[in-house]
């Protein structure tokens, strides 16, 4: 009986255990042009005015709102996520606020010198990560080019572990791929140097690096991060070959890499292979017969959809 108790004491521990295993999702979402209704000044943002063209008023924005919120509830109320193409963060407060992440995530945001007042900003769950640091990298574009999106960045601890997140959103191939690449180039040097000076310092430091790179895998400028990181999206990862649709084909513009200590088997660590585009029914549109994400806009033509790109992911087991 004594023996009996005691292997069921013993199954019930070893429950216990990995039951305290928990898996999260570590997400990157463009979500299109999130803009308020207010005029800022200084920065370009006619466009979406309830005066401008496209005709932005408040409740498209809240619709869209709550678009974000549908798409946040279909990955699993990640732990963390990047976000990109947003002005401000009062319209980031307003996805938490009106979601299921409010009572959970916060907020990490600095205003870019971006024309347009594009911003990137990263929502945590701060129930599980412990804040400890948090900046931006701001690079001189090429003269004539205006200024881009700062890279933001947070760093967090969660037991034993520290945890940096890097969110970008790279200039765009306007223009055309090789006239832009320049600019994308800078945007990698200025991640890169940043990257060696931290896994200098602490060579376990967990890195996360995401964003809209606006170039492919193989270009050269993600190319400059995958020789130090491990990529994690490829055209695999979701069953279009892609993240965005361009002319109808697709492509992988959304990337998420990671450090190979973030692959070890101690503390928090990243799932080999489980890399995801994800395109449930809702975020998929149809153009010229072809399917497309489901976006916002189509020209100033109002689809009431969610954004041109997909969102991307990654699976953490946390202890």
């Amino acid at each position: 009986m004594h023996k009996a108790y005691i292997l069921l004491l013993s199954f019930l521990l070893i429950s216990i255990g990995l039951n305290a295993q928990t898996y999260r999702t570590v997400a990157f979402y463009n979500v299109e042009n999130l803009f308020d209704t207010l005029d800022t000044p200084n920065k370009e943002d006619s466009e979406y005015l309830p005066s401008g063209k496209k005709e932005w008023n408040s409740e498209r924005y809240f619709e869209k709102i709550a678009h974000i919120n549908e798409v946040m509830d279909s990955l699993c109320s990640p732990l963390i996520i990047g976000l990109c193409e947003i002005e401000n963060k009062a319209v980031v407060k307003d996805i938490v606020s009106r979601g299921n992440l409010k009572t959970t995530h916060n907020i990490v945001h600095f205003e870019s010198a971006d024309a347009r007042g594009i911003d990137n900003a990263l929502i945590y769950d701060s129930t599980v990560l412990l804040l400890i640091d948090k900046g931006r990298i701001r690079f001189e574009m090429p003269a004539p080019s205006t200024p881009s999106r700062d890279i933001i960045w947070a760093k967090f601890i969660r037991g034993d572990d520290i945890i940096l997140v890097m969110v970008n959103h790279w200039p765009s191939r306007r223009g055309g791929q090789a006239e832009s690449e320049p600019k994308r180039m800078v945007a990698a040097i200025a991640a890169k140097e940043f990257i060696n000076a931290q896994q200098t310092a602490n060579k376990d430091v967990k890195i996360v690096f995401m964003g809209d790179l606006n170039d492919y895998p193989t270009n050269l400028a993600p190319s400059m991060i995958s020789d130090l990181l491990v990529p994690m999206i490829s055209e695999k990862s979701g069953k279009f070959g892609g993240s965005h649709n361009y002319r109808q084909e697709w492509g992988v513009l959304d990337h998420i890499m990671v450090s190979k200590s973030f692959l070890k088997k101690k503390g928090i660590k990243i799932q080999k292979k489980s890399g995801k585009i994800h395109s449930p029914d809702f975020l998929l549109g149809e153009y010229r017969g072809n399917i497309v994400p489901n976006r916002t806009y189509g020209g100033a033509k109002y689809l009431g959809g969610y954004s041109d790109h997909f969102p991307v992911t990654i699976e953490v087991k946390i202890k």
